[in-house]
């Protein structure tokens, strides 16, 4: 069987509280910070559900805005190799603190690195 991260992170409730511990170090990062919205809760709200069908569950985002076009919507900030790393140190430490599994925190930094890097345009 096929691992699928979206039950392994404990379905949406756990996706939610990724999204809820990561975001708040976003804010805290220097170099992060000035590209989100002083009010992050829409952009809270939208990561989660664009993690939960990019981690195997329910097709959230794209049900309620249609194709995810992450690349696009990313191309108006720079976002240079620097942000991605910051952006997956922030991630690896919300991880930490809500995933238990090693396994499972490594094969999601795992799938969200290539993506992390796939922004980068600067």
């Amino acid at each position: 069987m096929p691992v699928i991260l979206f039950d392994e992170l404990g379905g949406q409730q756990g996706v939610r509280k990724l999204v809820e511990s990561f975001y708040p170090k976003v804010l805290k990062d220097p170099l992060l910070a000035p590209l989100f919205p002083k009010d992050i809760s829409t952009t809270m709200d939208k990561q989660e559900m664009f993690l939960s069908q990019f981690f195997g569950g329910p097709d959230l985002y794209t049900s309620e805005f249609g194709h995810p076009r992450m690349r696009a919507r990313h191309m108006p900030f720079k976002i240079t190799p620097i942000h991605a790393d910051a952006w997956l140190s922030c991630m690896s430490q919300a991880l930490e603190e809500t995933v238990d599994s090693e396994l499972i925190r490594e094969a999601v930094i795992e799938r969200l690195r290539v993506s992390a890097y796939f922004f980068v345009n600067s």
